[in-house]
């Protein structure tokens, strides 16, 4: 048992390093390209196919380890393994980035919100002021909670289509 665990872990190291370090490179390029505050759906698509990229390829090196037996739970745990440790390195470096890099960001995207709100002749000066000072104070909780179940339901349903793709038992293989 301490076999199959050893790597799992490993693995989901391994390529939850991978996924983080190509998750900062997104970034970096996106503000190297004075792209940072865009909000583009294909840049949000991109960091997905990434994602699912990494976790198949890690679920692949886990089947091919363990003598290319893998059952849907080992694929699963390995698969958000991998998902959750590439998410807390994108975190760390956005707070890097934050805090360090580009400490005006918070500000900045307040006041791109303060623009979107302003085309609405629905909100008030007070709505759009709360709206700002809410994102101020909450945006770290926001920020990391928002990130941290999206990531993890994404790793998951590719974990969950990658492990059932690949599923092999002892007994799928003695059977043949």
């Amino acid at each position: 048992m301490e076999n199959q665990q050893n790597p799992t872990k490993k693995i989901a190291l391994n390529y939850g390093l991978i996924l983080g370090f190509l998750g900062i490179l997104q970034s970096v390029a996106l503000y190297a390209l004075g792209k940072t505050y865009d909000q583009d759906w294909y840049t949000q698509v991109i960091g997905i196919i990434i994602m699912a990229v990494i976790i198949f390829l890690g679920i692949k090196e886990y089947r091919k380890q363990n003598g290319g037996l893998l059952s849907l739970g080992q694929g699963l745990k390995t698969g958000v393994g991998i998902a959750l440790i590439g998410t807390i390195i994108s975190l760390i470096y956005m707070f890097i980035f934050v805090s360090f890099i580009e400490p005006g960001f918070i500000e900045q995207i307040v006041e791109l919100q303060k623009q979107k709100f302003l085309e609405n002749p629905n909100m008030t000066d007070e709505m759009i002021e709360t709206m700002g000072e809410n994102t101020r104070k909450y945006f770290w909780v926001f920020t990391i909670g928002t990130v941290l179940i999206f990531s993890l339901f994404i790793g998951f349903v590719v974990s969950l289509i990658a492990s059932l793709v690949m599923k092999k038992t002892d007994e799928e293989i003695t059977s043949i």
